[in-house]
């Protein structure tokens, strides 16, 4: 893999992690495209610790908030129901680790995943907006969703927020569960990454810099933007996007 490839990839995480269609698969069918065979998912993890740190920059400020107030009993609730919805991701992952490496390199899995999220995301358009109050309970589906997600071709956000938008939740209460919840679960997949000295950068150090600066500065952007088009109510025009491009990749 090339410094250039890198950056393709890049570009590609940045602006597909938080918009809701899928960063995985998108970074399965660019590679395949490019004719890019790197083996397992240790670059897609470099690129989402990109991602990760534009969570950090845009929701700096409610961060923050946390930190400041974490001893007050309010605080300490929404951290609960982060952990909560966290757990759902970390058993599922670590324990199916093998299985769900191996799903990266077929196109008819990621084909199907991206239809299937094409549908669940165009079906988030009859839920009624809420303002629903978030519980243990909803946490953990929507840690469920997000466990689901590790499926390549499955957005991650995409799936998050639409259980969040199902559950009752608005669509700004929606969004900043689900991009905090991204924050452990992310930088978990990274520790994993830096303690596998087998396949640790074996794409290199100077492609693996490039593809995670890339994937920050662009991910800043998109997540932005995505934070606009679902105040806007326009959250499942993405679905339809999800569900044409999963069709032409299980045709092609």
């Amino acid at each position: 893999m090339t410094i250039f490839d890198g950056i393709i990839l890049g570009v590609v995480q940045g602006f597909t992690e938080f918009l809701p269609i899928s960063s995985s698969g998108h970074l399965v069918l660019v590679q395949d495209l490019l004719g890019i065979k790197q083996p397992g998912n240790d670059f897609e993890i470099t690129l989402h610790i990109g991602t990760l740190c534009s969570i950090l920059v845009v929701f700096y400020n409610d961060i923050k908030d946390i930190i400041l107030t974490v001893s007050s009993k309010e605080t300490k609730k929404y951290i609960l129901l982060i952990l909560i919805g966290t757990l759902p991701a970390v058993v599922i992952g670590l324990g199916l680790k093998d299985f769900f490496e191996q799903l990266f390199d077929n196109l008819i899995i990621v084909g199907f995943s991206l239809i299937f999220t094409g549908l669940v995301l165009m079906s988030s358009f009859y839920f009624k907006r809420e303002n629903k109050e978030h519980s243990i309970v909803t946490s953990f589906l929507i840690g469920l969703a997000q466990a689901f997600a590790i499926i390549p071709g499955i957005s991650r956000s995409g799936m998050t927020i639409s259980c969040a938008l199902l559950l009752g939740m608005s669509p700004k209460q929606a969004a900043k569960f689900s991009f905090l919840l991204a924050i452990p679960v992310i930088s978990g997949a990274g520790l994993l990454m830096a303690t596998d000295m087998e396949t640790g950068f074996n794409m290199g150090l100077s492609t693996s810099l490039m593809g995670l600066l890339t994937s920050f500065c662009i991910g800043i952007i998109s997540l932005k933007w995505l934070l606009g088009w679902l105040e806007d109510g326009k959250f499942h025009y993405f679905g339809v996007y999800c569900f044409f491009i999963g069709i032409f990749t299980v045709v092609a």
